[in-house]
C-alpha cells in the first residue's frame, strides 16, 4: 500500500476532490455562537442571519449545484439540560421535512426541549454541510 502526502488537494475543475465519485471533506461546516450571534470558525459560511430567537440562516459563501446535500447540526448550551438544535421544519412533531435549503442557505432552529416546545438560543451551534456540487 502507498501513503501519499499532500498539504493541498484541489480537483481539476476547481471543485472540492473525491474518491471513487465521493467527495473527501465537507462542503461548508460552521461553529458558532447562537446567544451573540457571532461565527467563531467555518470554511466556505459567509455569514448568519438571526431571525428570532433560537432561529438563524446561515449564508454560504458558494453556490451550491443543488439543494441535494445533507446538513448534520448539534447545539449545546440551551435554557434547559435538555435542549436540542435541529433544522428548521414544518412542524415541532417531527415530519423530518426540512425548509429553507436552497443552493446558497439553509435554517437552523434551536429549542429548549420543554414542554411545551419553544424556541431557545444555544451557545454552542455547528453545522456541516455534505454534497450539492
Amino acid at each position: 500500500m502507498s501513503t501519499v502526502k499532500a498539504n493541498d488537494l484541489t480537483n481539476v475543475t476547481g471543485g472540492i476532490p473525491t474518491v471513487k465519485s465521493q467527495q473527501l471533506i465537507p462542503t461548508a461546516w460552521v461553529n458558532f455562537n447562537g446567544s451573540t450571534v457571532a461565527i467563531r470558525g467555518s470554511e466556505n459560511v459567509s455569514s448568519l442571519t438571526d431571525n428570532a430567537v433560537g432561529q438563524y440562516r446561515v449564508n454560504l459563501s458558494i453556490t451550491l449545484a443543488n439543494t441535494n446535500y445533507a446538513i448534520s447540526v448539534t447545539g449545546t448550551g440551551a435554557n434547559t439540560s435538555s435542549g436540542q438544535c435541529q433544522l428548521d421544519s414544518l412542524s415541532w412533531g417531527g415530519s423530518g421535512e426540512i425548509t429553507g435549503m436552497t443552493t446558497t442557505s439553509f435554517n437552523i432552529r434551536g429549542s429548549n426541549g420543554g414542554s411545551p416546545i419553544s424556541n431557545s438560543d444555544h451557545q454552542n451551534v455547528n453545522a456541516i454541510v455534505m454534497g450539492g456540487q
